[in-house]
């Protein structure tokens, strides 16, 4: 399919981005203070071990996916942004010191420490927006072990939730070829700040704007917004409903006309909207939100056109996805945007990605994990891109990071010492950098259907540090202790709880 450029909101009841940012300055930052217990217990208790036993030195993590979803042939990297919010603001409240000493898990030692605590370390990170592959390290932090540690269960919800959708809407924007998309999906997000996240996902994907208020307050997300069958069914006709509506709101209608009968909810459409272009209000679109969503479009379009409306717009909702909109579009049907809502937001033919957060490195030592269906690849790397000569992605390749490698290098320098090293980018911006990063992608990459994926080549330098990491393994020697039987081991090797860790 072609990459279209996303055209002007139709939706009549969102105000064009431009009107937008005219009327609203750049919206607040939302703090992330009191977020640091927003991980899992284990977190703390390793913490405290590090602590109490001096393990405290530099640590490497890098945050990657392991296996794309059997449907997904790339993902979009979203989430860096509330991510950098989250490191910059991470600490312990007093309220939350409290607790940890009153909780019973942990001592008073740890306690005092935690409550001095502050992320210091740095991270290279993918832009969001950009394409990436399984495999391929998407965030690497290197921090203190203890703060590294604590991190990586939040950092994991926020990069897997916005990454989740935004790679969900990447299909739904390529599907729409150019028709309006919203995000109708908040009433049945996992959660409120799911919902929000969802509509700053959709956003970054492509999406026009969201139904979903507090992401266009906090984000300066578009907001759109028709009306529901609740408003029309208080009224004795729809015809009433629909001018009272205009009455009060004459900017940018949209009408529902499917709470009763389609045709004669479109007939009245049709009729209000002739009587308010004699006041000089503009009925924008109508929308239709149950049924056979093909046929009804033919048959408003048939209807609206007959009554001397052909400026006013179709907007279909209801069970949509990518799927439901390919197959639209392939029959040429008669509409011009969409709302998207349940299956967007809960990405349902893909609802996880195995997204995980592993260690790489501790003291200057490359460390990796031998655990059967997942191994990790030892070290901090790098991925580098190279393109072809249409500029379509042709290959990716995963080094070390001092390998001498020809190619466009993803991941950058966003933090260092715990403070961003520039200001955020836009959501505008990143916006802008996913769009053209769908242009970047080979065009079987964008079938709806698992395609052949874009080879990833792991560089002989990590295979050669894998291989002595495992020698090294081997050859340790496991320690007696005299009060336990011997130990047999099976194939010289052991089992993996008798393995060490480097470093």
């Amino acid at each position: 399919m072609n990459h279209p450029t996303p055209t002007p909101p139709i939706d009549p009841e969102a105000e064009p981005l431009a009107t937008l940012k005219e009327r609203i300055s750049t919206p607040p930052r939302p703090s992330t203070s009191g977020q640091a217990l927003l991980t899992d217990l284990y977190q703390l208790t390793m913490s405290e071990v590090y602590y109490a036993c001096g393990h405290t030195k530099s640590a490497v993590f890098e945050l990657f996916v392991r296996r794309l979803p059997k449907n997904r042939n790339y993902l979009i990297c979203a989430g860096l942004d509330p991510i950098l919010d989250y490191l910059e603001d991470f600490a312990f409240s007093a309220e939350e010191i409290d607790w940890i000493r009153r909780c019973g898990h942990f001592d008073d030692d740890f306690a005092h420490r935690l409550a001095d605590l502050r992320f210091t370390g740095d991270v290279h990170a993918m832009p969001e927006g950009t394409p990436f592959f399984e495999n391929e390290p998407v965030i690497r932090i290197t921090a203190p072990l203890p703060e590294a540690q604590l991190v990586e269960s939040r950092l994991i919800n926020l990069f897997h939730i916005q990454t989740l959708i935004a790679s969900k809407a990447a299909r739904i924007v390529n599907c729409a070829q150019g028709k309006t998309l919203v995000d109708f999906g908040f009433r049945r997000a996992h959660g409120a700040e799911a919902g929000v996240l969802a509509a700053r996902a959709a956003y970054l994907a492509g999406f026009e704007g969201s139904a979903t208020v507090e992401a266009g307050k906090r984000l300066g997300i578009p907001l759109y917004g028709t009306m529901a069958h609740s408003f029309i069914q208080i009224y004795p006709r729809e015809i009433d409903a629909f001018l009272d509506f205009a009455r009060v709101r004459p900017d940018r209608i949209t009408l529902l006309v499917d709470t009763y009968e389609l045709q004669s909810g479109v007939v009245e459409a049709a009729d209000a909207a002739r009587q308010l272009r004699r006041r000089g209000v503009t009925v924008g679109a109508i929308r239709i939100d149950s049924g056979d969503l093909e046929s009804a479009s033919r048959t408003a379009r048939r209807i609206l056109d007959a009554r001397g409306c052909k400026d006013v717009k179709i907007f279909l909702s209801g069970s949509l996805d990518e799927y439901r909109i390919e197959s639209l579009i392939e029959a040429d049907c008669p509409v011009d945007g969409f709302g998207v809502g349940t299956r967007l937001n809960v990405s349902d033919d893909a609802p996880s990605i195995d997204c995980v957060y592993k260690l790489q490195e501790y003291a200057g030592r490359a460390s990796r994990k031998r655990s059967p269906n997942k191994t990790t690849l030892p070290g901090r790397k790098q991925v580098w891109r190279r393109f072809d000569e249409q500029g379509r992605i042709a290959s990716d390749i995963v080094g070390l990071e001092s390998d001498p490698i020809e190619g466009e290098a993803l991941l950058m320098p966003v933090m260092r010492k715990g403070r961003r090293l520039a200001a955020p980018p836009s959501l505008d911006e990143s916006r802008r950098r996913c769009l053209a990063g769908y242009r970047s992608l080979p065009e079987p990459l964008l079938s709806l259907d698992e395609s052949e994926r874009i080879p990833v080549e792991i560089a002989p330098s990590i295979h050669e540090a894998a291989q002595r990491i495992d020698n090294e393994h081997r050859a340790a020697p496991i320690p007696n202790d005299p009060m336990s039987p011997p130990i047999e081991i099976d194939g010289g090797q052991g089992s993996d709880s008798q393995r060490r860790a480097v470093g």
